[in-house]
Order: C-alpha cells, then sequence, then structure tokens
C-alpha cells in the first residue's frame, strides 16, 4: 500500500510541475534579463561589485560594458581571499561550499557555490525526473533501490567553507524521500582508490531490486562491466526493474552501443548537464535529443560565437540573439558569485521555442593543426553515424592530429578501443572519415585539396584507456579523457596500448 501511495503521490507531482514549468517556459528571454539585474544589486556591496561599478548597471548592455569575460584565473585572487576567510567578495557573506574541480592550465580549481546555487543544483536534477515521470506517466522506479555513482562524500572544512568533488557535495543534498532507497552506503562511498570502490559497490548492489542508476557514463560502463563479471548475466537478468538511466557530464552516444551490449534491452536514459558551476539544462523529453536550458533558476547566460571565443572584440549575445545550428562558448553570472565566467563548454542550440541544446564540445578541446578546428560534437556524430552503418561496440576513442607521419601525408588518427570491431575495418575508417567530412567543410577542403589524406585508425587493447587513465592518476573520481586534442601529448601516452 505505501509503494502505491508513492507512486500515486509521485505522478500528482510530475504532472502538476510540468504543467507549471511549461507556463514559465515562455518567458525565458525576460526572465534572463530581470534574473541578470537581480544578481546585480543583490551583490552590489561586494568587493567584486565595488570594483565594476554595479550600482551603474542598470542593462544587459551596461553590464556587459563594465564587467570583462574572465576564467578562472582572473578570479583566483578573488578566490584565494574567500578561502583565508574574508566575506562579501563575490557574493554577499561566503559561499557554503567550494567545488574542487582539476584544471588543465590553472591546477585545481575551487568553484564557490552558495546554498541558493545548491538549491538550484538539486532542483535541476529533480525537474528532469518529474518530467521523465510525467512523460511516461509511470513512476515505478520510486519504489525501488537507487544508485548514485559519485565521488567521495568527505568534505574537508576551512574558514567555515565546506570543500569537496560536486558530486561528493550533492550526496549531503539527496531529498530525504530517496534517502531510504539510495545505495551505496556511505562506507562504501568513501573509499578513494576507483576500483576497490567499483568493486565494492557491485557486491552491495547485485542482489538488490535497482530501478534507477546514475553516473557519468564511463563510471556506468565500469559497474556494469564488474556486475557482469561477477555474476556473467545481462545487466537487466540482474535488474529486470530497472526502469531509467540518468546520466551527465560526458556525451552519452558514443557510449550507447556499449551500455546496450551490456544491458543487454533498452532501459530509458535521461541526459543532464551539471557542472561544478551549475546546473544548467535537462532532457525534458527523454525520447528526442536536446537539453531544456534552465533559464530563472539563477544563472544568467551570454553566448560567444565559437569562432570569436578567446578575441577581446568578441561579441556576447544574450538568449534573444542566439541562433541554432551555431556553435558557442558558454558565459554564465551566478546566484553563488561568478561573473561573466567563461566555464570552456561548447553549446549549439537545436530549438528556439522552447530553448533546447546540445554540448557539443569544449573551448580547449578541438584539433586544427591543420586550420580545420573540428569539435568534439562533430567527431561524436560522425562516430555515432558510422557505428550505425558498421555495427561494432566501441569503448573509448581519442583523435590527435599526426604532422609528421612516417610515410604519406599528415592525417588525423582515431585511437579506438574496441570491445567488438566491425566486420570490415577499412570500409568503417572510410566511412567515418566521409561522415566527419560532411559535418566540417574544412576539413573536407584539407582532404579534397590532398593537404591531409583521410584519417587512420589506430586499434588499442582492452582496457587501454582505463589503464591510461590509472597510470595518470585520473581513474574514477570526476575525471574525463578529452576524445580529441591539439596535440599528441594523450596519443603518444597511448601508443604503449597499440594493439
Amino acid at each position: 500500500m505505501f509503494d502505491f501511495i508513492k507512486r500515486k503521490a509521485a505522478l500528482l507531482w510530475a504532472h502538476n510541475f510540468v504543467r507549471k514549468s511549461s507556463k514559465s517556459g515562455h518567458s525565458a528571454v525576460a526572465d534572463q534579463e530581470a534574473l541578470l539585474l537581480s544578481l546585480v544589486r543583490t551583490a552590489e556591496k561586494t568587493l567584486f561589485g565595488r570594483i565594476h561599478h554595479f550600482e551603474e548597471i542598470d542593462s544587459v548592455a551596461a553590464f556587459q560594458k563594465n564587467v570583462p569575460v574572465c576564467d578562472y584565473e582572473d578570479l583566483k585572487p578573488l578566490v584565494e581571499k574567500i578561502k583565508h576567510g574574508d566575506r562579501n567578495i563575490l557574493w554577499p557573506g561566503v559561499p557554503e561550499y567550494f567545488a574542487k574541480t582539476s584544471g588543465t592550465t590553472s591546477g585545481t580549481k575551487y568553484i564557490p557555490l552558495t546554498q541558493e546555487g545548491m538549491d538550484d543544483q538539486v532542483e535541476g536534477a529533480r525537474a528532469a525526473l518529474l518530467h521523465y515521470i510525467a512523460q511516461k506517466d509511470n513512476a515505478d522506479f520510486v519504489t525501488g533501490k537507487m544508485i548514485f555513482l559519485q565521488g567521495s562524500p568527505e568534505l574537508e572544512e576551512k574558514n567555515g567553507i565546506k570543500t569537496g568533488r560536486l558530486s561528493g557535495i550533492v550526496a549531503h543534498h539527496i531529498p530525504a524521500y530517496l534517502q531510504k532507497n539510495r545505495l551505496p552506503k556511505y562506507e562504501t562511498n568513501i573509499i578513494d582508490d576507483w576500483e576497490t570502490k567499483v568493486e565494492k559497490i557491485a557486491e552491495e548492489t547485485e542482489k538488490e531490486n535497482m530501478t534507477l542508476i546514475s553516473g557519468i557514463p564511463p563510471w556506468l560502463v565500469m559497474y556494469f562491466e564488474k556486475l557482469t563479471e561477477r555474476n556473467h548475466k545481462k545487466i537487466l537478468q540482474l535488474f529486470p526493474n530497472l526502469q531509467i538511466i540518468v546520466t551527465g557530464g560526458v556525451n552519452y552516444e558514443p557510449y550507447r552501443e556499449k551500455m546496450e551490449d551490456l544491458l543487454g534491452g533498452h532501459v530509458d536514459v535521461i541526459q543532464t548537464f551539471p557542472a561544478s558551476e551549475g546546473f544548467f539544462a535537462y532532457q525534458d523529453d527523454y525520447t528526442q535529443d536536446g537539453l531544456l536550458l534552465q533559464t530563472n533558476h539563477g544563472i544568467f547566460y551570454e553566448f560567444i560565437p565559437l569562432e570569436e571565443s578567446g578575441k577581446p572584440d568578441a561579441r556576447r549575445l544574450t538568449l534573444k540573439e542566439v541562433e541554432t545550428g551555431r556553435d558557442y562558448a558558454l558565459v554564465i553570472s551566478t546566484n553563488s558569485g561568478l561573473w561573466a565566467y567563461a566555464i570552456g563548454d561548447v553549446v549549439r542550440f537545436i530549438s528556439k521555442n522552447p530553448y533546447r541544446i546540445v554540448v557539443s564540445g569544449r573551448t580547449k578541446h578541438f584539433t586544427s593543426a591543420f586550420g580545420e578546428h573540428v569539435i568534439g560534437y562533430e567527431v561524436e556524430e560522425a562516430m555515432k553515424a558510422t557505428v550505425k552503418k558498421h555495427p561494432c561496440t566501441i569503448t573509448e576513442f581519442h583523435l590527435a592530429p599526426q604532422v609528421n607521419p612516417a610515410q604519406g601525408l599528415p592525417c588525423h588518427e582515431w585511437l579506438v578501443e574496441f570491445e567488438r570491431e566491425p566486420e570490415n575495418l577499412t570500409l568503417f575508417s572510410h566511412d567515418l572519415d566521409q561522415e566527419l567530412r560532411k559535418r566540417n567543410t574544412y576539413y573536407d577542403d584539407l582532404i579534397s585539396g590532398n593537404i591531409l589524406r583521410p584519417l587512420v585508425i589506430t586499434r588499442l587493447k582492452k582496457n587501454a584507456f582505463n589503464e591510461y587513465a590509472k597510470s595518470q592518476g585520473k581513474l574514477g573520481g570526476q575525471n574525463k579523457i578529452p576524445r580529441l586534442a591539439n596535440d599528441r601529448k594523450i596519443a603518444t601516452l597511448l601508443e604503449k596500448y597499440i594493439v
């Protein structure tokens, strides 16, 4: 009886939530402008607000004039002040948390996260689930066990500010109504070594009635492989009531084939776009691509055309000025005290009514050794289309330029770890090259002009990417191996795993 009431309550809540949120979606542009001015007024007397004359700001244009786009290096001196106990620096008072995240140029970053910002993180995740329940008209998963594959929830505290990985911070904010159903236990979650942790999670969950599993795709693959290794069964044989997978942080599509093979059947997937800096978007319709941008949840967005990113005179577009089909570097101002902060992600709008996006890459993750500027979304979509033509299972891949090959013209080298290879790798390589040429005209021109030869696939041994990550101290946690690079630093380290 209790489970019946829980399901009915969840359905009622979900339908009411979606009805209300659909009405607010029509005012996204106005909401964004009002939100920015509200953020500015709130932070007017902070050190950052005084330096940038927030008292003079009465419009988006005035904000853009007074506040330049910045990155973590620009904010670092102010973050250090907060870490040492200073108040009212970026936001009134001090943040509730610092979310630790690894940076490629700044070392460890400490991203401020206020209680308001944390509330919006939780609200974003909850909204994704409520939209799913309402659309599916089914809330059966709320009565089963749920697992959130995440970093350690152990937090350090200094000068009243708790510090840890975002996924570990989020563990302290799982809603009470989910806590009783949640796995793994705390003692398992705080295990540092990722392989040991995954083994323990598998042991703890393999006999449970799992209905929801959440985590980034590489973690999910490791967890499912461990379960399969221990039980010699597909995941849906172990968890026949598994209804939903919630994922984010990494594009799910390149993992879909591998995941479906491990699952042994279909499970609904909801993709989300969370980061230490905020919860930006979620898949409000699990049957189609695209993530609904959250436009009135404490984050003001600006969009810099990707080709202008990093330039001093780059245009800073607002929501009303964006176009579909174009790539933009994402810039945010938040109720955690980030101001015109370039987070490094690239997004592409696929709809403006409502505002839906796909994450198309990272501003620092691209291949342009020959002027082609190939981005993550293009290589992932090219791979997806090719795998559809030539069924196979790919564990992971990395693209790097080969500027000085031992013989022949320069090329793109794709280092690929196959779980199951295509029947004809030569034809697979040819079609992958054609798919990338369709998506990037500059690359197509380089091939047509005999500046580059078609791409080369280099096969890697099983577990190559896990072994590489372990060797770099980046297995588990929030670490993700870039799918492409503009140099051969990662490619060179992967060469020891060539078949």
